[in-house]
C-alpha cells in the first residue's frame, strides 16, 4: 500500500506494533484507550478554546493520523490527513454530581476506536459540576502516550492564552511526526545501530536466567515449581483482563524531600523508584536478583519530544544487589545501568521477549517480572497554565477497564501541588487494593529511610522497616 485516500502511507513502527500485538489477544479492545481531563477554575471563552483546539490539530501531525489495513499484505499502514474538521463537542455536567460526571467520562474511555480510516482521538470541551471548564481527551495508545498527550494539551493551553492575553507569546512550533517516523523506520530496516542494540540485549539475556519475585512473596514461583522444581519464571497475570485503577497520593512536602535527594546526588527519580521497588521485592522474596519491567519514553531530542505519537518501549530491568551494599551504592548501580540501557532502547521489545523465551524455553505467559513501572516527569505546571497566574486547575485520568498485565504503576506529578500520584492499574483478579496499599506503604518507607540515611546497608533498611 503506497497511498490511501490520496495520502502517502507508511508502515507502523515497533512501538505501535507492540500495542497492536497485545490488543489482538485481549477480548476488550478498549485496552489501548487513554482518557484524561484537564479543567481550570476559570470562565473560559468556549469559542476561542475551540479555535485553539483546531489550531493544535493543525500544528500536530500525529493527532491527524489514520490507520489502514492491507488485506493482501496482511499488515497495517498509517497516513496523515491534511486537517481535522470534526465537530468538537461541548458537554455541560452542571446539575450532576462529580461522581456522575466521572462515571460518564469513564464510560467514554471504555469505548474502543474504529481502527480503519478513522480518527484515533476525541476531544470534548467540558464544564464540570464544580464550575471548572476545560477538556476531556481520549486517545489510542498506538498514537498517544503520556508525554505526547501532555504536549498536545499544553499546546492548546498556550494557543488559547496567546489569543486571550497580551503578554503571552505564541508557542513554538510542534515538530513533524512523519520526519520522526521515517527515522524510526530507517532504524528498524536493519541499521548498524539496531545491530549494536541487538548484540547488547542478546548478551544480557544469555548471561544467566533471572528469577521471579512476587509482590506478595514467592507464592507464584512455588506454584510453578510444583510442575518444574527448577523453575525460575512464574505467572503473575491472569486470563481475566478486567482492571481497576487505584491511586495513592504522596503529599508535596515529602515529594520535595525525595526530589531534593535526587538533585543533590545527580540521579533521576525513576532510579529512586526502582530502588524502592526492588528493595521491597528483595525483602518479600529473599532474593538479591530482582527484575521489573521499566518503560522508556525515548524522547531525548527536540524532534522526539515535540512530534507526538507513541514512543514507549518497555524492557526488563534486572539488578543483582547484595544486602551488604549501602542504599547509596545500590542506587548508583541502578543509575549507571539505566544510563547504559537508555542508549539501546530503540530496540524491538517483542524481539527481546521472544529471544528470551527461546533461550530459557519459557511456557506461554511465564515471566520474571511481576510488574511494570513508568515515571512521567513532564507536567503542565511548567508552562501554559502558569500564564494564568494562581488559577487552580485539575487533571484526572480515567481507567479503560482492561489490562493484560498483572500490575502497571505510573508515577506522575500532580497538577495542583506537584506532589506524586502513584497510579496502579491492575487486574482485579490478580492483585487486590489491600496488597497495593501494603506495597505502596513499604516502597515509600524504603525510599524515605534510604534517602535520610543513604549509607545504611540495604539489609539494615529491610530490618528497620
Amino acid at each position: 500500500m503506497k497511498t490511501r485516500n490520496g495520502y502517502k502511507t507508511y508502515p507502523i513502527t515497533v512501538a505501535q506494533s507492540f500495542h497492536l500485538y497485545y490488543m489482538e489477544f485481549c477480548p476488550k479492545k478498549e485496552v489501548l484507550n487513554i482518557g484524561t481531563s484537564l479543567t481550570i477554575e476559570y470562565e473560559l471563552d468556549i469559542d476561542e478554546l475551540r479555535r485553539a483546539i483546531y489550531k493544535a490539530y493543525e500544528r500536530c501531525e500525529a493527532m491527524r493520523v489514520r490507520f489502514a489495513f492491507d488485506k493482501k499484505e496482511n499488515r497495517w499502514y498509517q497516513y496523515v490527513t491534511d486537517k481535522e474538521e470534526r465537530e468538537i463537542e461541548y458537554v455541560d455536567f452542571s446539575g450532576k454530581t462529580m461522581e456522575e460526571a466521572q462515571e460518564i467520562m469513564t464510560a467514554w474511555t471504555s469505548v474502543p476506536f474504529e481502527r480503519q480510516d478513522s480518527p484515533m482521538n476525541r476531544v470534548v470541551i467540558i464544564k464540570t459540576p464544580d464550575g471548572n471548564q476545560g477538556l476531556y481527551l481520549l486517545g489510542d495508545h498506538m498514537l498517544l502516550d503520556a508525554q505526547s498527550l501532555i504536549c498536545f494539551l499544553r499546546d492548546v493551553i498556550e494557543l488559547y492564552c496567546n489569543a486571550k492575553f497580551e503578554d503571552v507569546p505564541y508557542p513554538a512550533d510542534m515538530r513533524s511526526y512523519i520526519e520522526q517516523l521515517q527515522k524510526d523506520l530507517a532504524y528498524e530496516a536493519g541499521s548498524r545501530a539496531q545491530e549494536r542494540d541487538r548484540e547488547y540485549f542478546y548478551r544480557q539475556i544469555e548471561e544467566s536466567e533471572p528469577i521471579f519475585n512476587g509482590i506478595d512473596g514467592p507464592r507464584a514461583l512455588m506454584e510453578a515449581r510444583k510442575k518444574n522444581p527448577k523453575a525460575r519464571a512464574a505467572h503473575s497475570s491472569t486470563g481475566k483482563v478486567e482492571s481497576a485503577l487505584d491511586i495513592f497520593h504522596l503529599e508535596e512536602e515529602p515529594t520535595q524531600r525525595l526530589m531534593r535527594f535526587c538533585e543533590e546526588n545527580h540521579i533521576s527519580l525513576q532510579c529512586l523508584l526502582i530502588m524502592g521497588i526492588r528493595t521491597y521485592l528483595q525483602k518479600m522474596n529473599g532474593n538479591d536478583d530482582v527484575s521489573i519491567n521499566v518503560a522508556y519514553a525515548r524522547r531525548a531530542t527536540l524532534l522526539e519530544k515535540k512530534s507526538g505519537g507513541t514512543r514507549i518501549h518497555s524492557f526488563p530491568f534486572r539488578t543483582i544487589i547484595s544486602e551488604e551494599k549501602t542504599f547509596m551504592e545500590g542506587i548508583l548501580e541502578i543509575r549507571d545501568k539505566q544510563n547504559e540501557t537508555f542508549r539501546h532502547t530503540n530496540f524491538n521489545p517483542v524481539e527481546y521477549f521472544a529471544h528470551r523465551s527461546k533461550v530459557y524455553a519459557l511456557e506461554p505467559g511465564a515471566v520474571y517480572e511481576p510488574m511494570a513501572l513508568t515515571y512521567q516527569p513532564l507536567t503542565l505546571r511548567e508552562k501554559g497554565l502558569t500564564k494564568l497566574g494562581d488559577i487552580r486547575y485539575k487533571t484526572k485520568w480515567y481507567p479503560n477497564g482492561a489490562t493484560t498485565q498483572a500490575m502497571y504503576l505510573t508515577v506522575m506529578h500532580r497538577s495542583d501541588d506537584n506532589g506524586l500520584d502513584f497510579n496502579f492499574e491492575h487486574q482485579v483478579a490478580a492483585i487486590t487494593r489491600e496488597k497495593l496499599e501494603y506495597f505502596y506503604y513499604y516502597i515509600c518507607k524504603i525510599m524515605f529511610k534510604g534517602t535520610e540515611r543513604p549509607n545504611l546497608k540495604i539489609g539494615e533498611i529491610i530490618k528497620l522497616i
